[in-house]
């Protein structure tokens, strides 16, 4: 089966770790694209190129406000991923709750367990 477009797409949009560093740092409000850049440590074109598959997506978006640019991040794309995910997160809370209630048991084992060298 053929993968889909980066561009079409946002599950693979955001596939790419510096596309999600780059909606963590727009996640904080609006900016223009040097200070993204200053953000991610990335060099300028980088950064535009994958605003360019953000915006082409829906993540991004941009104004224009005098000479600058000025791009914020659109969490409305990022829905169905929330959705998908949502779908498993009963099923690690389940598992983590398990897990709590096993540390607690092998935690009141040990307190019931004499000290080393202590005669019972």
């Amino acid at each position: 089966m053929a993968r889909a477009a980066t561009t079409t797409d946002a599950f693979n949009a955001v596939a790419e770790p510096r596309r999600r560093q780059i909606l963590d740092v727009l996640a904080g409000g609006e900016l223009p694209v040097g200070d993204i850049v200053s953000a991610v440590g990335l060099a300028q074109p980088q950064v535009s190129k994958h605003l360019r598959v953000l915006r082409e997506v829906g993540l991004v978006e941009v104004r224009d406000e005098g000479r600058h640019r000025l791009y914020r991040m659109n969490g409305g794309p990022l829905q169905p991923i929330h959705a998908w995910v949502s779908r498993y997160a009963a099923t690690w809370e389940g598992r983590f709750s398990r897990l709590d209630d096993v540390l607690a048991e092998l935690t009141e084992a040990e307190a019931r367990q004499p000290e080393n060298g202590e005669r019972t």
